[in-house]
Parts: C-alpha cells; sequence; structure tokens
C-alpha cells in the first residue's frame, strides 16, 4: 500500500499528500477534491445523506485507488489487482475503510447511456478475471434479491458518482466516473444491515437527509439487499432518465471457476 503510481492502493493521508504536491495527475486532484467536497460540504443547507460516509472521510477512513482508462485492459486488470489489495487489508485499515476508485475522464463527454455501459463493462470485466469462485451463498441472477456483485469470493456494494446527475447531486461528479466498493461484511460489521433496528433507523434518517440535500424525492430503486422486491444491480448507478438506463442487469455472471479462456469484452 502507499506505493508509487497513480494506480497503487493510498491511505486517505498518502491521497492528500501527493495531491498537495502535485505528485498527483489533474485528473486524480480534480477528483480528490470534488469527492471531499461533497461529502464534506453540504448542499440546501443539508449535509451529505450518508453520514456514515461523511465520517468516515472525515476521519481518513477510506482507501483510495486512481484508473487511467475505464476500457484499457492492463489499467482493469491493475483494479482488480487493487481490488484483491484492498480486500486484504482493509480491516487492519480501518472498520469504515470504502474502497473509493478515480477514473480518469474520457476526452470527449458522455451520455448517461455510455456511462451506464462503461460501469457495467467494468464490472463484468473484473467478474472475467477474477481469481475466486462466485460464492455458494449468492445467486448469479441479478434479478434474484439476494444477488450482488462479487470479486474475491466477497459480496461488496459499488456506488457511483457521475457528471450526468442533474438532479441527484448525491450522485454527481463533475470530472468523472467514480465506484465506490463497500463489502458486505463492512456493513454488517456496523449493524447496519436491513435486518437490524439500527440499519432501519439508519435508512430513514438517510433518505430523509438524501430528499433534503437532492431537492427530490429519493429514487425509486433504492432498496435494501435481500427484501423481496428490491433489487440490488440498480442502485450502483442510479438513473437520472429511465429511457437510458438498462432495463435489466447487463452482467452474464457464472460459477464456472476458472474462467475458460477468459477475454476482455
Amino acid at each position: 500500500m502507499n506505493e508509487p503510481g497513480v494506480q497503487s492502493l493510498m491511505d486517505q493521508e498518502t491521497l492528500d499528500q501527493r495531491v498537495r504536491t502535485g505528485d498527483a495527475p489533474d485528473w486524480v486532484a480534480d477528483h480528490w477534491h470534488s469527492f471531499r467536497e461533497g461529502l464534506l460540504g453540504e448542499r440546501n443547507g443539508t449535509s451529505f445523506p450518508c453520514f456514515f460516509g461523511a465520517e468516515s472521510v472525515r476521519d481518513g477512513d477510506p482507501l483510495y485507488t486512481a484508473v487511467p482508462s475505464t476500457s484499457d485492459a492492463d489499467a482493469l486488470l491493475t483494479l482488480r489487482d487493487r481490488l484483491l489489495e484492498y480486500l486484504d487489508v482493509y480491516e487492519d485499515h480501518s472498520g469504515r475503510a470504502s474502497l473509493v476508485t478515480f477514473f480518469k475522464p474520457p476526452a470527449q463527454p458522455l451520455s448517461e447511456r455510455e456511462y451506464h455501459e462503461t460501469l457495467w463493462h467494468i464490472l463484468q470485466t473484473l467478474h472475467l478475471h477474477d481469481p475466486a469462485p462466485w460464492p455458494d451463498s449468492i445467486p448469479t441472477d441479478p434479478d434474484d434479491p439476494h444477488w450482488e456483485f462479487c470479486l474475491g469470493g466477497e459480496p461488496m456494494f459499488p456506488t457511483c458518482r457521475a457528471p450526468f446527475y442533474e438532479q441527484r447531486k448525491s450522485r454527481y461528479c463533475p470530472v468523472g466516473l467514480e465506484i465506490t466498493f463497500q463489502p458486505r461484511a463492512l456493513f454488517e460489521s456496523l449493524s447496519v444491515t436491513a435486518d437490524t433496528e439500527a440499519g432501519q433507523r439508519a435508512r430513514d434518517v438517510i433518505q430523509g437527509r438524501l430528499e433534503e440535500y437532492d431537492g427530490v424525492c429519493p429514487h425509486a430503486d433504492l432498496g435494501d439487499w435481500g427484501v423481496e422486491g428490491d433489487r440490488e444491480w440498480p442502485q450502483y448507478m442510479l438513473s437520472e432518465d429511465d429511457a437510458h438506463a438498462p432495463s435489466t442487469c447487463p452482467i452474464t455472471i457464472t460459477r464456472t471457476h476458472p474462467k475458460p479462456a477468459a477475454r476482455l469484452p
């Protein structure tokens, strides 16, 4: 961790120092400033809705990496390696250490549809090159309420910020794509899963603050893992315009392991 290079796994102090000393590319600095301001600032007189996320950034808990391309094979395979490294070290680093990934912005602006396609291309690539089998306890069908993206045998919840959000500013990033990966074990350690009273209270508070922060009703796709009728995958990148978002989950999951002649899609 904290090795030289834009794609190293960094703690927050190291990332901030590299940005301040000019040792990080401008696009990484832009992402860091936007991310920090988004989670620690206010909008409509309201703090960032997820108080767990805001507190973790304030306390320096997250780990970070930067990815110089959303499509280059080497860049995405290195992202896989950083995710696996993160899974090995995050519990020793902090009980609230999510992995925040900053992607180099595209040469030309992307549409909402293209950002959805980009996200699922990244997740599909990670799955195809996962060194661990898909967990037996997690279904392979994204239309199952117990489905969740997995890597290295660990179920996790990736959430995105992107430039196309005009109304839902809690998901807005003016720079480019950001994905924050949070293992399910992290939520369980904080006792904020849907099957706990504390988790339900946290959800109610967050959704109330979300409406105040964004100025619109919480998204209809927001839900809880494992609850009948709720689906996990649409929450990774909430739609701004339903016409531009996928109607079915655009990922193919298989338990076959290792993947036969896996190729980047």
